[in-house]
């Protein structure tokens, strides 16, 4: 019998249930998260010898019959449920699903370790909090922007919990920062305060195994910020600077020096961060998973990524993970 594997893509698979016609914010990621599920499914289901399912939601289209079989959520069926049970029906669990709100682990946790693509629990619990991220960072000498409180012109509030630029303000006082946090924690609202560091936002494409990293891509990010500071992710350029450009070097050693403070990051990881004028780069988040650099990678480097990364996964992870 063909090995059997699930794909689960929290937006795509009825996470959050279909889209409300006037929320534009969940159309936006909606869209992201069905052409993450559009990548990773049509690499996988070209793979020899994979009896390959997905998840699809309530009023998502399925993807095309010779790529697999749909499965979809019960009536009432918690996202950790779901994969809980299609994670003791298959071999193999692969999740694409935010931090925010602790999902990613809960998903991860619903799922024995040996079964789970990708990173361990230990390493999404941490990068599930933002500011506990930078602070382990910064405790091997990896440049944040805590590096930055003296001397800073502009700070950032947002949700310690987040993804990309959710909910995420900045403002050109301190005090007005601290006033923007004590309101969000005074609401129960996850939120965290870091200086606001100038420079080009990139991000970085990775596989990571045991402490390594292989820098795949090198990718732009484009935010916008609007007049009251509110920031805007307007999409992501992937492979934009080539490895041989003079700055590649500094970030394949962030990206080395973030694995091996992170050994239990594995798979396709991203890294979001600041090009810095003076002082290089700056990482600013790491994100445990697939991200929306991955759609079109594989045509752009002439490599199946989702095969690679199966093959970091053939020797079970730590059951204790």
């Amino acid at each position: 019998m063909n090995p059997t594997l699930f794909v689960y893509e929290y937006l795509s698979g009825g996470g959050r249930g279909a889209a409300p016609g006037d929320d534009a914010g969940h159309a936006e990621l909606l869209r992201a998260g069905r052409a993450m599920r559009a990548a990773l499914v049509a690499e996988l289901a070209a793979l020899p010898g994979l009896d390959l399912r997905y998840a699809c939601g309530a009023g998502v289209e399925a993807l095309p019959a010779q790529q697999g079989a749909a499965v979809c959520p019960r009536p009432g069926e918690t996202p950790a449920a779901f994969v809980q049970r299609e994670g003791a029906a298959h071999e193999r669990i692969w999740v694409v699903a935010p931090e925010s709100d602790g999902l990613l682990l809960q998903l991860a946790e619903a799922v024995p370790p040996a079964r789970w693509i990708g990173c361990d629990r230990a390493t999404i619990r941490l990068c599930a909090g933002k500011r506990a991220t930078l602070a382990h960072l910064a405790a091997q000498r990896v440049p944040t922007p805590l590096d930055f409180g003296e001397g800073a012109t502009h700070w950032v509030v947002k949700p310690d919990d987040g993804a990309g630029t959710l909910d995420t303000r900045r403002h050109a006082q301190r005090a007005a920062a601290q006033a923007d946090l004590w309101r969000r924690r005074a609401s129960g609202a996850s939120a965290t305060v870091e200086p606001w560091v100038d420079g080009e936002p990139l991000s970085l494409s990775l596989l990571c195994q045991g402490g390594e990293a292989e820098l795949l891509s090198i990718n732009r990010q484009h935010i916008d910020i609007a007049a009251d500071g509110q920031l805007h992710d307007a999409g992501v350029a992937i492979n934009q600077i080539t490895l041989d450009d003079g700055r590649a070097p500094a970030l394949a050693r962030i990206a080395q020096a973030v694995a091996h403070a992170m050994p239990g990051l594995r798979g396709f990881v991203g890294i979001d961060l600041v090009w810095h004028p003076r002082r290089g780069p700056v990482v600013i988040e790491v994100n445990p998973r697939l991200t929306c650099a991955f759609v079109g990678l594989s045509a752009a480097l002439g490599r199946t990524l989702a095969a690679e990364i199966l093959a970091l996964h053939e020797e079970p992870a730590d059951a204790a993970a």
